[in-house]
C-alpha cells in the first residue's frame, strides 16, 4: 500500500511538475516499481485481475439489488410472488420420495392456505411457530406460509431429541409446533415438558393414537383452509425470517437470526457468483432445516424460478439415478457425501447424467480432482459461510480445494481478513496498539469481516439469544474502533489470494457434515457418569471428512458399563454427537486452565493409537452397537478404513 501511494505521488510530481512525457514517466515508474520488488505484484494482478474484477461485479450487483429491495421493503414471499408471476406453471419442486410435482402457482397456493390457516388458529406477524419434519415439498410450503403472514419459522434439527430439542421450543418462544408424522414419537418424549399453550399440528400419514394428546390433523385443515394471498404483514428486508438452529460453543443448539435480506443475499451470491441458468435443475439432497438446504438450494427456487427436486435423505447408491431420472445439472453435496459417492463402486449411471456443476461445501483437495473427473461433472462451486456469518466465500472459478478467495489487490472491497491466533486457544494475537495482525500468504489464521450494520452485505444478525453474541464479536481487529465476526475457524491464504479451510478448531468440530458441540457432548458424557470430568475433541480418521468424536473421560475404565452406557447415548445424543472413540484416565488428570477450561491440545495430537496411548481405549462398533477395546489390530482396520464408523 505505501509503494502504491509512493507512486502515485511519483506519476503526480513528475506529469504536472516536471512535465515529462507519459512514455518516459511510464517507463521510469515501471523500473522504480519492478526495482522495489513490485514484480510479484503484477504477476499477481496478471493472474487474478479478471477473478477479482468478476467477483467484484457479483458483489455489486448483489448490493445493488438489497440496497434497492430495502427501498421498496420487499420480503422473500413478495420476492417470490414476483417469481409466481414470471412462470405459474413450471414446476418449482419435486419430492423424490413420492415423485410429487408441484408447480409455482401450486406451492403459492399451498403456502396461502397455510398463512391464512395459521391466522384462524391466532397466529400474527411476529409470532414464532416451530418446524420440526422431514425433507418434503410441504416443509417448504410450510415455513413460506409463515413468512406470508409475517410469523417467524424456527427450523428444529430432525435429529435432536429430549433436553436438545425442548430447550429450541423453549427459546424460540414458539406458539405453534407443525410437526410430521414420522417425528410423533419425538414429539411424545417432551410432551410433558411442553407449554401447555403450545398449538401442536401433525402433517402426514394420520395415527391419533401415535400423538400426543390435543393434537390435530394439519392436512385436512390446510384443504380447507382459502389459498388468497392473506393481508401484507408489517414486515421489512431486514426483520426476521427465520431461525436455523446451529451448533455451537455455548453447548446446546443456538438458533441464528435469518433476515429476508440474508436469505436473498446468501442466495443471490450462488446464483451469480456461479453463473447459474433459469432452466437449471437443483437436486437437493441436503436437510432443509440447514442453510445450505434451504437457502442455497430452496432459495434458487424461490428467488430464481429455478426447479429443485428435494430428497429426504442422501442415498449413494441412488443418487446419479435420481439426477438422470429428473434432469438434474446441478447437485448440492457437502465433503463427507462425495466420499461416500467416491466410494461407490463404478455404475454406468455416472456416465449418463446432464450434471453440470457441484456447488457445496467441504470437498477436500485429495479427492477434488478424482471426483470431479470420475463423474464428468465439469464446475465444482464451493462456497465457505455459516449461517449467521458476514464473510461468505465463493471459489468462484474451481480453484481445486480452494473454499473461496479475497483480492490481493482490491482487499478493501470486500472487508475481510485471516489474523493470528493462538491455534490452541483461539485467543487472537494482537500488536502493540491492540489490533489484531493479519496474516501474510501461507500463515494460518482465523477468518473475520468487519461488521457495517448499515451495510446489507457486512451486517451481522446475530443468535436470538443476544448472550451467545458476545463470544462471536472482536473489538479492533482491522482498526481501533471496529467490531468483527469471529468464525472460529482458522484457513490459510496462498499469494494470489485463495483461501484453504484448514480446521474447525476451539469448541466444535465437524463430523459427518454436522458440527458437533464438544461442550453439549462433554455435559451429557459427564452426567451419564456421575459427573465425571470429561474431554471431548475431534479427532482425524484416514478416508473419512471433518473429524471423529472422541471423549477422554477422567474414571478408571472398569467402573463403567460400556454396553449400558452406549444404550444411553442412543437416547441423549444424536448419532453424528456421539463419540466414536473413548479413553479412559486415572481420576484427576485431565487438566485445566485457571478458568476451569480444560486443556485438550495434547489429547488431541495423541489421538487414539494405542501404540501412543496406554490409557484404555475403547471404540464404538456399529455392528455391535457397543464400545469394543481398541487394540492395535483394531487400529490397523480403521487406519485401512477397513471399519466402518
Amino acid at each position: 500500500m505505501l509503494l502504491g501511494a509512493s507512486l502515485v505521488g511519483m506519476l503526480l510530481f513528475s506529469r504536472l511538475v516536471l512535465k515529462l512525457p507519459w512514455a518516459q514517466v511510464g517507463f521510469s515508474l515501471l523500473l522504480l516499481y519492478l526495482g522495489s520488488g513490485g514484480w510479484p505484484f503484477i504477476r499477481i494482478f496478471i493472474k487474478t485481475i479478471r477473478r477479482d474484477v468478476f467477483g467484484g461485479m457479483v458483489l455489486l450487483k448483489v448490493k445493488v439489488k438489497v440496497r434497492r429491495y430495502l427501498r421498496e421493503q420487499k420480503t422473500v414471499p413478495l420476492l417470490f410472488a414476483s417469481t409466481v408471476r414470471r412462470h405459474p406453471d413450471k414446476t418449482a419442486l419435486i419430492f423424490e420420495g413420492t415423485d410429487t410435482h408441484w408447480t409455482f402457482r401450486q406451492l403459492d397456493n399451498y403456502s396461502s392456505s397455510v398463512a391464512n390457516f395459521l391466522q384462524t388458529q391466532g397466529l400474527a406477524s411476529g409470532d414464532v411457530a416451530a418446524l420440526f419434519m422431514e425433507n418434503r415439498n410441504e416443509f417448504v410450503g410450510l415455513w413460506l406460509g409463515m413468512a406470508k403472514l409475517g410469523v417467524e419459522a424456527a427450523l428444529i434439527n430432525t435429529n435432536l431429541r429430549r433436553d436438545a430439542l425442548c430447550q429450541c421450543l423453549t427459546t424460540s418462544q414458539a406458539r405453534a409446533l407443525i410437526f410430521g408424522s414420522e417425528m410423533a414419537p419425538a414429539v411424545f418424549e417432551i410432551h410433558a415438558s411442553l407449554d401447555p399453550s403450545l398449538l401442536l399440528f401433525c402433517s402426514g400419514p394420520w395415527e391419533p393414537s401415535a400423538v400426543p394428546t390435543g393434537t390435530k390433523h394439519l392436512d385436512p385443515l390446510l384443504a380447507d383452509a382459502p389459498n388468497h394471498l392473506p393481508s401484507r404483514p408489517d414486515k421489512g428486508f431486514t426483520d426476521k425470517l427465520l431461525y436455523i438452529y446451529t451448533s455451537g460453543t455455548t453447548g446446546l443448539p443456538k438458533a441464528a437470526i435469518v433476515v429476508h435480506s440474508r436469505y436473498y443475499r446468501m442466495a443471490a451470491l450462488v446464483y451469480y457468483g456461479f453463473c447459474m441458468r433459469p432452466n437449471d435443475i437443483v437436486y437437493n439432497c441436503l436437510p432443509l432445516y440447514h442453510s445450505a438446504g434451504n437457502i442455497v438450494g430452496i432459495g434458487q427456487c424461490l428467488l430464481h424460478g429455478l426447479t429443485v427436486v428435494i430428497r429426504k435423505k442422501f442415498s449413494a447408491s441412488r443418487f446419479w439415478d435420481d439426477c438422470i431420472k429428473y434432469n438434474c445439472t446441478i447437485v448440492q453435496y457437502i465433503g463427507e457425501l462425495c466420499r461416500y459417492l467416491l466410494n461407490q463402486p463404478p455404475r454406468e449411471a455416472e456416465n449418463q447424467h446432464r450434471v453440470r456443476m457441484a456447488l457445496g461445501n467441504g470437498l477436500r483437495q485429495s479427492i477434488w480432482t478424482e471426483f470431479s473427473s470420475r463423474f464428468h461433472i465439469p464446475q465444482v462451486a464451493e462456497f465457505y459461510g455459516a449461517t449467521e456469518c458476514n464473510c461468505s466465500l465463493g471459489n468462484f472459478d474451481s480453484q481445486v480445494g480452494a473454499c473461496g478467495f479475497n483480492s490481493r489487490i482490491l482487499s478493501f472491497v470486500y472487508p475481510i481478513r485471516l489474523v493470528r491466533v493462538n491455534e490452541d486457544t483461539m485467543e487472537l494475537i494482537r500488536g502493540p496498539d491492540g489490533v489484531c495482525l493479519p496474516c501474510q500468504p501461507g500463515e494460518p489464521g482465523q477468518l473475520v469481516g468487519r461488521i457495517i450494520q448499515q451495510d446489507p452485505l457486512r451486517r451481522f444478525d446475530g443468535y436470538l439469544n443476544h448472550g451467545a453474541n458476545n463470544k462471536k464479536i472482536a473489538k479492533d481487529v482491522f482498526q481501533k474502533g471496529d467490531q468483527a465476526y469471529l468464525t472460529g475457524d482458522v484457513l490459510v491464504m496462498d499469494e494470489l489470494g485463495y483461501l484453504y479451510f484448514r480446521d474447525r478448531t476451539g469448541d466444535t468440530f465437524r463430523w459427518k457434515g454436522e458440527n458437533v458441540s464438544t461442550t453439549e457432548v462433554e455435559g451429557t458424557l459427564s452426567r451419564l457418569l456421575d459427573m465425571a470430568d470429561v474431554a471431548v475433541y475431534g479427532v482425524e480418521v484416514p478416508g473419512t471428512e471433518g473429524r471423529a468424536g472422541m471423549a477422554a473421560v477422567a474414571s478408571p475404565a472398569g467402573s463403567c458399563d460400556l454396553e449400558h452406557f452406549a444404550r444411553l447415548l442412543e437416547k441423549e445424543l444424536p448419532l453424528y454427537a456421539r463419540p466414536i472413540f473413548l479413553r479412559f484416565l486415572p481420576a484427576q488428570e485431565l487438566h485445566k486452565t485457571g478458568t476451569f477450561k480444560l486443556l485438550k491440545t495434547d489429547l488431541r495430537k495423541e489421538g487414539f493409537d494405542p501404540a501412543v496411548v496406554k490409557d484404555p481405549l475403547f471404540y464404538l462398533d456399529t455392528r455391535k452397537c457397543r464400545y469394543v477395546p481398541l487394540d492395535g489390530e483394531a487400529y490397523s482396520r480403521i487406519q485401512a478404513g477397513e471399519e466402518k464408523l
